[in-house]
């Protein structure tokens, strides 16, 4: 085994969770070591005065990150991954011509790639030979992204080489434009170019030569959501590597097969391994009698057990076991879990043994069987539905006033499923799943069944962010338990993935079941108001209403029933409608006309809200209509040109400016004629050249 992990003593595993992820175990917060956030942001300041606050990296995502906070939280296991490790060291190693430069170690869920591209991100940082290394992981913003992968990267090598930052700075200078540019030039002039500079120098040369090639680790490459940036990152990085043969650098590269990866680096270039083949009996056998042995130590039953009939688990027990997992750590870690969970008081380990080996060996029926523990629990549902969708983990506290519950009712869900998700020791760190597959497990209907969460949760969540938005006090910019002062960014990220998934159909059908939550009802209204508003009139709403009627009543009607239920709805009436959050994306048209088809029925329901609205208004805040109208019969123009930035009383007198022009339309005519009207919203070359006009067709 390699030097790192024999010098992993057993008593600092005895106090961490096995197999937390990967196979392997939970080694607790990172320390700040060589080459960390902390010490390279101290060594850039002293060689480049700025270079940090000009490139912007992302402190969380290398190695040295902590992993509690920023998964995957995963390591290798004392005394196994000895083969594949050394395979990897000779190939990093060698300074022969015709050795690749590129390695990809690929392999399927929970074979422990992250642990492995940790131990050799932490061997070669020890010998002064790391460039940097990065662990991508989906839902984490940039982290799942190829926004800052370039510019993380050069920070990293201007710390492990001093001698490189001063080409890193020299290219930022020399083009002004390049951090905002494509990421191929930010590759090439910030990380390549620089790094094959510096090699030259004396000292780069000595090390190279005497010692071997630098080393950048990229671990989790099929986390990240820029798939087209993938394969242009290697497509890339390998046509460098042909015009510099003789440059001392290496990748290390781990990911799952995808299609869009596999197809780039299959080729002569790169070496491959697949873990698949050295995941060893022997590994999984040493992970399992460990953790077995550990446990026998400290749980009373077990002991109880063991002073009655004998030694338990058998070495037979073992075999089977070993066996039934297959090649899988992760597997290994969370049936483990599983066995010993001390939170099941129906049955004992020595019961569930036996009941483990008799399921399906697979993750699904894992999943399946832990989350049926606290399927009958009060917001089982919601709680695993948001654990699935949020872009961003939150601690148990913030997950409880996010759904508007208890901080207990969330524990009493997660307890039961410690082994399948991380629960952790202090309120300040989010709660994280052990391993990613289990949020594909949970968005996958044709795997999850009972259990599938609907990307049409998505609204749920926006309207919670949008409720705690409304909430939070103006005067402090964090909360304790983690949520942002102001929500509105997570409340417009998850209205957009909520469009891209539903349809018109979903959409009415969604917002209606958000009514059933008495407690937040007045935000509910409010929060009806602005997402038909701007999903009717937004410049850059994804989706337009096919007939715009029906939605502009629930939205008129939603204003109407915010202001009856809120005693003080002058705190909102005059705040901008973007504050509430809007959608985001999309073209931005020259012009954009909407249908509406009226009979005296649908035009009387119009009349009835705005009168409401109306009503409401003089009765609780008077002087919101201390302004005169501002449209007239030809056109109408509120206070701001963008519709983005109106407040709901702007709102209401285009409300009740389109109001006036259907009842004129209509007051003639007997109740089963249908009146078509045209609202035409133009907008011209200039910022305030907007025009918006309604018409009767004939």
């Amino acid at each position: 085994m390699s030097n790192n992990v024999n010098n992993i003593v057993i008593g600092h595993v005895e106090s961490a969770i096995f197999g937390d992820n990967s196979g392997i175990v939970n080694q607790g917060r990172s320390q700040p070591v060589a080459g960390s956030s902390q010490q390279y942001q101290h060594a850039l300041i002293g060689q480049t005065g700025n270079l940090i606050q000009l490139l912007q990296p992302i402190l969380d995502t290398s190695h040295t990150r902590n992993r509690e906070t920023s998964p995957p939280n995963s390591a290798c296991f004392p005394g196994t991954r000895r083969n594949v490790i050394r395979r990897i060291v000779t190939w990093a190693d060698s300074t022969l011509l015709w050795n690749t430069h590129v390695l990809w170690l690929y392999g399927y869920v929970g074979c422990g790639k992250s642990a492995i591209a940790l131990s050799i991100a932490l061997k070669y940082e020890r010998r002064q030979r790391l460039v940097g290394s990065f662990f991508f992981f989906r839902n984490t913003g940039d982290r799942g992204r190829m926004t800052r992968f370039a510019t993380t990267l050069a920070c990293q090598l201007a710390a492990a080489i001093p001698e490189a930052a001063t080409f890193i700075e020299n290219a930022v200078k020399a083009e002004p434009g390049l951090l905002s540019s494509n990421l191929v030039a930010q590759l090439r002039r910030l990380l390549y170019e620089p790094f094959r500079l510096a090699a030259k120098r004396g000292r780069l040369l000595k090390t190279s030569f005497l010692k071997g090639p630098f080393l950048i680790v990229i671990d989790g490459l099929d986390e990240c959501e820029d798939r087209q940036e993938v394969q242009t990152f290697i497509d890339d990085m390998l046509e460098f590597f042909k015009k510099n043969p003789l440059v001392p650098l290496r990748f290390l590269i781990t990911s799952r097969v995808e299609q869009h990866i596999q197809r780039h680096l299959e080729n002569g270039q790169v070496r491959l391994e697949n873990l698949v083949n050295h995941c060893t009996r022997d590994d999984i056998y040493a992970f399992i009698h460990t953790c077995f042995e550990e446990e026998k130590k400290r749980n009373a039953v077990i002991k109880a057990y063991i002073k009655k009939h004998g030694d338990w688990p058998t070495k037979g027990d073992k075999d089977q076991l070993v066996n039934y997992i297959g090649g899988s750590f992760f597997f290994a870690s969370a049936l483990f879990k599983y066995i010993i969970d001390p939170t099941n008081k129906q049955s004992t380990p020595m019961d569930r043994l036996p009941h483990t080996l008799s399921m399906n060996p697979d993750l699904d029926t894992l999943y399946a069987n832990t989350l049926s523990r606290s399927q009958h629990l009060p917001y089982f549902s919601e709680i695993v539905s948001t654990l699935a969708l949020l872009f961003k983990p939150l601690p148990i506290v913030g997950i409880a006033e996010l759904l508007g519950i208890e901080a207990f009712e969330v524990v009493r869900v997660l307890v039961n499923l410690q082994a399948i998700i991380h629960i952790p020791d202090t309120d300040d760190l989010p709660v994280t799943m052990c391993h990613e597959s289990l949020r594909d497990f949970l968005t996958t209907g044709t795997r999850s069944g009972v259990y599938f969460v609907s990307p049409l949760y998505h609204l749920k969540l926006s309207f919670d962010y949008f409720s705690l938005n409304l909430e939070l006090p103006r005067d402090s910019s964090r909360r304790p338990s983690g949520l942002p002062r102001f929500c509105m960014q997570r409340c417009r990220d998850h209205s957009n993935e909520f469009l891209n998934a539903g349809s018109e159909q979903d959409f009415f059908a969604e917002l209606n079941q958000l009514s059933y939550l008495p407690h937040r009802l007045s935000s509910y209204h409010l929060f009806s108001l602005t997402r038909v508003f701007f999903w009717i009139f937004g410049t850059d709403s994804h989706q337009k209403p096919q007939q715009v009627l029906q939605p502009l009543n629930e939205c008129i009607e939603s204003l109407a029933l915010a202001l009856e239920c809120d005693s003080a709805p002058d705190k909102w009436l005059c705040t901008q409608m973007s504050e509430f959050g809007r959608f985001v994306g999309g073209p931005n048209p020259k012009e954009d006309v909407y249908c509406l088809e009226v009979d005296q029925e649908h035009a009387a329901k119009l009349q009835r809200n705005v009168e409401r609205i109306e009503t409401a208004i003089i009765a609780k805040c008077p002087d919101g209509l201390s302004e005169s109208p501002t449209g007239n019969i030809d056109h109408f123009a509120g206070r701001h040109w963008f519709l983005d930035i109106w407040t709901p009383i702007e709102a209401y007198r285009f409300f009740e400016w389109i109001n006036g022009h259907v009842q004129a339309g209509v007051k003639l005519s007997g109740p089963d004629v249908i009146h078509n009207f045209e609202l035409c919203i133009t907008r011209g070359d200039g910022l305030r050249n907007r025009r918006i006009t309604i018409s009767r067709s004939m």
